[in-house]
């Protein structure tokens, strides 16, 4: 699940339901918003949150406490415990394996990802007993293609790492579209289950967008195991 930007206490320019600690808005708003999240899905203090740093390191988590340091993905195989990755723009990849009872909520942005985090994910949900061809995935909200500008080099350096993520923006300028090339590279994993919210961050106004609106706040994308799923 995915939030939207409505139903919390924060003020503009984070208003109203910021999940990120890490913007700039009150920290109090920050901790009701998410207690709010948890009482809303069920999980009470059982979430796990992270301080993203766009980069790869994955940890396997088995209870809820403090925000994990200098994370983008955590994996579990514990039952009602919510994963959380927050973005507004980058792409949130939630991934399970509900036959072994493993799950995965990664950060990707565009240094994560063409850096090979998602990979990085999968081979830990292995590890940790999931099969790749039982894994379903599902790529967030982020920002689309058609409004992730970026110059010609980025988008070639990338294209190189992360094959498939290269496009042309509305204005016919060089562009990144990270969910394409993300699915890509997990079908040529395996993977063969692969949704995609095609919602985009940038258009959509009930979305936080980094790039439309800095500072901002952030969505929240949540992951779990139901018990006997």
């Amino acid at each position: 699940m995915t939030t939207t930007r409505t139903g919390g206490v924060s003020e503009p320019p984070f208003a109203t339901f910021n999940l990120g600690d890490h913007v700039g808005d009150d920290p109090a708003d920050v901790a009701a918003n998410r207690a709010r999240l948890a009482s809303a899905v069920g999980l009470g203090e059982h979430i796990v949150w992270m301080n993203q740093v766009h980069g790869t390191n994955i940890v396997v988590v088995d209870h809820a406490g403090d925000t994990v340091a200098d994370t983008d993905g955590l994996v579990t195989t514990t039952p009602r415990l919510g994963l959380a990755v927050v973005t507004a723009d980058c792409v949130p990849v939630l991934m399970g394996d509900a036959r072994a009872g493993v799950v995965a909520a990664v950060h990707a942005g565009r240094v994560g990802a063409a850096n090979g985090i998602v990979p990085k994910a999968l081979a830990a949900m292995t590890e940790a007993g999931a099969d790749v061809a039982d894994v379903s995935v599902l790529l967030g909200p982020a920002v689309s293609g058609p409004n992730y500008e970026v110059p010609e080099e980025m988008a070639a350096e990338v294209e190189r790492a992360l094959p498939g993520s290269r496009t042309t923006t509305h204005r016919g300028t060089p562009g990144l579209d990270l969910r394409a090339g993300i699915a890509r590279q997990l079908r040529s994993l395996g993977v063969r289950s692969i949704d995609i919210d095609r919602r985009c961050t940038v258009e959509d106004p009930t979305l936080f967008s980094h790039r439309r609106d800095a500072p901002t706040g952030r969505l929240a994308s949540l992951i779990w195991l139901e018990p006997g799923s």
